[in-house]
């Protein structure tokens, strides 16, 4: 059974859980606090101890512990009374009382109360907690009873075991709270000067103290603004002095010790010295420089003489100059005297504040409330350049290497760009070559078959042609210009300029390029400079499908005509047209506004998709040229073997194992050709009917036609047929899509 709510006697929540396993809390009845649970009944229907005196209504403001326990309602939640006490003295003839000074807490939760008194430096007497915390019971008549919050006021007098405290003010927080619980609080008062101390303080300043002292404390800014450094950037402009030039500078100044340094920011190739320093790290005078003092002249104390007694240190203490005669007064530069804009002498220099960095922003900001930083331009308005003339090239070598030799006294090689000779040299199967198929533009009967490649090197912007070798021309083809970078036509020879050259965005299909001379024409490219192009449409505009549709949709005005044309030349309406006459109607219509480049771009993007698939017979007549190549006629053999692997006689067996068995018998095909094969055997279960499979492959038995060279489509450019197959993979276009896209015209 619990113990009675007496005096003296401690209360512990774990053991009324223990007892009802119910939820209590602490509540009031009477100025009295006491164990209250919920209403209900315990076992055998009787109401437990406390719910008998459980007030109808809580003194506590709505939603302030009438609902939850009152030690989770006021968690945390304490109440701070300033009080005084008036302290008998009756040994000291000094004193007869002494004011002490304590801070009431009273905690909400459980109504315990404690009594502190800060710690007076120097004062004799034990300090801290004066009592301890815990339920304090009311002086007689009524020590049955323990105090309350309703006990507390301001101007009151409060005992504690004898001892009577008088409370003279409190903090906002318990204002409040007393307000809300409706406390009429009294007016606050004043706590009295201690007579004692008064004295004391009085007889101090008139005291005038033998050995005079005075305190440099230096290690708190030091620990507390170690390694934190501002940073100004400078400007000393001696220009009006003779052979003097804008030096630019950085301060630094040291918060721990107020001490200056000064860097200066050598420019290249500025023909001064490099010195570490332009300032060594010391306190900077404001008016300097001030002169040669002696020794001990600057100094923070002046010792007048020093005694000691007969130990080993024989120095025990000194004397220090009180009145400070003879003692030379120097200001020196402090943080607050360093802002931006401001001019500093620095011995004799005047030296201007720029800038700073984002750290001196912020203590500026932070310490003294700057929101200004405008900085000052600190750099040199730049000197007028000098337009450098070079002599005409003389002819000799290169016009790079011959400027060289004008640029320095020694002579040296020209630098490659290596970056890009890196970025667009060759490697794997990427070769950063454009490739052209050209033709020479002439009017001599012997020269207009010639077939020619142009190659151009992105990795150095080279050229390079190449003759295509035509048995019985009578013309030797091979090499017909070396790798070399080719100028444009019409540029004077002997000039102080460098000559431009040919550029990769000069080549198109449908161009005419000047090389030295010979006028080619264009005719078209390989995949890879077509793939190329339209990769890179911003370097090369007639790869790009956006501008040649923008380009084709000004001639809006024509598409109905372009609408009749296309369906005329589809006469089977496939909704496509082959390239040739593709490329007829865009150049018919368009009236020479469209180049051959463009007309591949659109061919290109618009082109019907091919079935890539390979053809069964081709590829049996490629595996018959092979067997026949190395005399393989195994085939009665490979079958016998099928047939004893086939155990349940039906003649298929698994791919895998018609595959493990050609390689195990060598047979002389490659893994594609062989794959490709036996999945044009294969049925749905992955199986393949092995007598159908090696009679295709008996080239004895089953001979194949052999393989004709395909038929390439002749590609039709400036109403001429090249001899050549055309490299553009583009068959039929879908000429449909491209009317929708380009008019908005429905089928």
């Amino acid at each position: 059974m619990a113990l009675p709510l007496l005096p003296g006697n401690s209360f512990n929540r774990n053991v009324g859980k223990e007892k009802f396993h119910k939820s209590q809390h602490w509540g009031f009845c009477n100025n009295v606090s006491m164990l209250v649970s919920e209403d209900k009944p315990g076992i055998g229907g009787e109401l437990l101890l406390g719910q008998k005196m459980k007030p109808k209504y809580s003194v506590f403001p709505k939603g302030m512990g009438s609902d939850v326990p009152s030690w989770v309602a006021f968690d945390k939640q304490v109440l701070s009374f300033d009080a005084y006490l008036e302290d008998e003295v009756p040994e000291k003839s000094q004193e007869n009382y002494r004011i002490r000074r304590y801070k009431i807490y009273f905690y909400l939760e459980d109504d315990t109360i404690q009594v502190n008194e800060p710690e007076l430096k120097n004062s004799g007497m034990p300090q801290g907690t004066f009592i301890r915390r815990h339920r304090i019971s009311l002086p007689p008549p009524d020590e049955d009873q323990f105090y309350t919050v309703h006990h507390f006021n301001i101007n009151i007098d409060i005992i504690f075991y004898g001892r009577t405290f008088k409370i003279y003010d409190c903090d906002t927080f318990t204002k409040n709270f007393l307000k809300k619980i409706g406390v009429k609080l009294n007016p606050p008062g004043q706590c009295p000067e201690d007579p004692y101390m008064k004295m004391r303080r009085e007889t101090l300043d008139c005291m005038e103290p033998l050995r005079p002292y005075e305190s440099f404390d230096t290690l708190k800014q030091f620990l507390e603004y170690d390694r934190k450094v501002l940073r100004f950037f400078c400007l000393w402009d001696d220009s009006a002095s003779v052979f003097g030039d804008r030096r630019e500078l950085i301060l630094h100044y040291f918060l721990s010790d107020d001490t200056i340094e000064v860097k200066e920011v050598m420019p290249h190739n500025s023909g001064r010295d490099a010195m570490s320093l332009f300032l060594q790290r010391r306190k900077l005078p404001k008016y300097g420089p001030p002169g040669v003092y002696q020794p001990g002249q600057i100094t923070d104390r002046t010792v007048l003489n020093v005694y000691g007694g007969l130990t080993e240190n024989r120095v025990g203490s000194y004397l220090l100059d009180k009145y400070k005669l003879g003692k030379v007064d120097q200001e020196f530069y402090k943080d607050c005297d360093l802002f931006i804009g401001a001019t500093i002498n620095v011995w004799g220099r005047k030296v201007l504040l720029c800038d700073c960095d984002e750290f001196t922003k912020t203590y500026y900001k932070t310490k003294y409330g700057i929101e200004n930083f405008t900085s000052i331009p600190c750099k040199a308005p730049p000197s007028p350049k000098i337009e450098r003339k070079f002599p005409p090239y003389t002819g000799f070598g290169s016009e790079e290497d011959s400027l060289r030799s004008c640029i320095g006294l020694m002579p040296t090689r020209l630098q490659r760009n290596f970056k890009k000779f890196m970025e667009k040299d060759s490697y794997g199967n990427i070769s950063n070559t454009l490739r052209f198929f050209a033709k020479l533009f002439t009017h001599k009967y012997a020269d207009v078959d010639r077939m020619f490649v142009i190659s151009y090197f992105l990795s150095d912007d080279t050229i390079s042609v190449f003759e295509h070798i035509e048995r019985n021309s009578g013309i030797t083809g091979g090499k017909f210009l070396k790798r070399i970078r080719v100028k444009k036509p019409g540029q004077e020879v002997f000039k102080s300029e460098l000559s431009e050259y040919i550029k990769a965005e000069d080549l198109y299909i449908g161009a005419k390029v000047n090389v030295n001379g010979y006028l080619f024409l264009l005719l078209n490219a390989d995949e890879y400079t077509l793939n190329y192009m339209e990769t890179n449409s911003d370097k090369f505009p007639m790869s790009s499908i956006e501008l040649v549709l923008q380009k084709l949709k000004e001639e809006e005005s024509k598409s109905r005509e372009i609408k009749q044309v296309f369906t005329a030349a589809d006469c089977r309406h496939t909704k496509m047209v082959d390239y040739n006459t593709f490329r007829d109607i865009i150049m018919s219509l368009t009236v020479g506004k469209f180049t051959d480049h463009e007309v591949i771009t659109l061919a290109r993007h618009y082109q019907v998709p091919e079935d890539t698939s390979p053809n069964m017979n081709v590829l049996i007549a490629q595996a018959h040229e092979q067997l026949k190549k190395n005399t393989f006629e195994n085939f009665e053999r490979l079958t016998a073997t099928c047939v004893y692997q086939d155990r349940e006689k039906k003649k298929v067996l698994p791919s895998k194992d018609i595959r493990r068995l050609c390689k195990s018998s060598r047979l002389p095909l490659t893994n594609d050709l062989l794959g490709s094969i036996l999945s044009g055997f294969e049925d749905s279960k992955e199986q393949i009917n092995y007598e159908s499979f090696f009679c295709a492959l008996n080239w004895r038995m089953n001979p194949m036609p052999q393989l004709e060279a395909p038929s390439y489509m002749k590609e039709r450019c400036e109403d001429e047929w090249l001899g050549m197959p055309s490299p553009i993979r583009v068959k039929y276009i879908n000429y449909i899509r491209l009317l929708k896209d380009v008019f908005g015209l429905e089928e």
